[in-house]
C-alpha cells in the first residue's frame, strides 16, 4: 500500500528535548548548570517517559504537563539544585524547544510530494502547539494529535488508532515516526510502517515488534514515504 500520512512524535523526534537545559546554561546566573546541563536534561527525560508509563498502567492520568514538571523537580533534586528560578526558566525553555535542523526541509519536500503530514505525541495541545509555534511549522503540519484526547500514553493501541480517525486513512498508509525505540515498537504493533530516528546509535529494544527502517535523522524520511528507499 502507497504512503499516504507520514506521522511524527514530537518530543525527541521533531525537538530537541535537551534544548531547554542546553539554552538555560549559556544564560548569566545559571552557571550551576555549566557542567550538570547533559545529566539534568538526560534525567529529566527519563523520569517523564517513566511517569507515562507509570500513569498508563495504573490508569492515573496527568497531562504531560504535569509530568513534565515532575520530571524535571526529580532531576533538580538530583543534581542538588534548589533554585525556584532556574526552575521556572527551565519549564518556560520547554514550551520553546528547538527543531532538529533538518526538520523544515524534510517536512517540506513531504508536503510538496502530497501526503499528510502530523504529530501523534504524548504532549497535551497547548504544549504542542507551542512548541510548534515556535519553531515554525504550523504551515507544514495538518494537525497535531494529542493523548489528551483519550486520556492514556503511547504506546496503548487507542493513541495510535486518532491517526487512522483523522485522516481516514489504512494502518499500511501511514509512515510513523520516532526518536524512541519503544514509540516505533508499538507504531509496529499497531500496524504502522515504523521509521526509528536512532540519533544516539542505541540497540534496538528488545520487544515483539522492530521498526521497519532505522535512520541516524530525518533527512531519509521523505525518500522512505515515497518508497525509494
Amino acid at each position: 500500500m502507497t504512503i499516504t500520512t507520514c506521522i511524527f512524535d514530537a518530543y525527541g523526534t521533531l525537538f530537541d528535548v535537551s534544548a531547554a537545559a542546553r539554552e538555560a546554561a549559556r544564560e548569566p546566573g545559571n552557571e550551576a548548570l555549566a557542567d550538570s546541563w547533559p545529566k539534568l536534561a538526560a534525567d529529566w527525560r527519563a523520569k517523564q517517559l517513566e511517569y507515562t508509563w507509570l500513569r498508563a498502567i495504573t490508569g492515573e492520568h496527568r497531562d504531560f504537563w504535569s509530568v513534565t514538571q515532575n520530571g524535571l523537580d526529580w532531576a533538580l533534586e538530583a543534581q542538588g539544585l534548589t533554585d525556584p528560578d532556574l526552575r521556572e526558566r527551565l519549564l518556560q525553555l520547554y514550551w520553546e524547544l528547538s527543531a532538529y535542523p533538518e526538520v523544515p526541509a524534510m517536512l517540506t519536500a513531504l508536503k510538496h510530494a502530497g501526503l499528510n503530514t502530523a504529530i501523534l505525541s504524548n504532549g497535551s495541545p497547548d504544549m504542542l502547539a507551542g512548541a510548534v509555534n515556535s519553531a515554525g511549522l504550523q504551515a507544514l503540519l495538518d494537525d497535531c494529535l494529542s493523548v489528551e484526547s483519550v486520556g492514556i500514553y503511547k504506546p496503548a493501541d487507542v493513541v495510535y488508532q486518532l491517526v487512522e480517525e483523522r485522516f481516514g486513512c489504512t494502518r499500511d498508509e501511514v509512515l510513523f515516526v520516532s526518536s524512541n525505540g519503544w514509540d516505533a515498537a508499538g507504531a509496529s504493533g499497531f500496524g504502522f510502517t515504523t521509521v526509528w530516528v536512532n540519533r544516539m546509535g542505541l540497540p534496538v529494544d528488545r520487544m515483539d515488534h522492530r521498526p521497519a527502517h532505522i535512520l541516524t535523522d530525518l533527512t531519509g524520511i521523505p525518500d522512505i514515504a515515497k518508497g525509494t528507499e
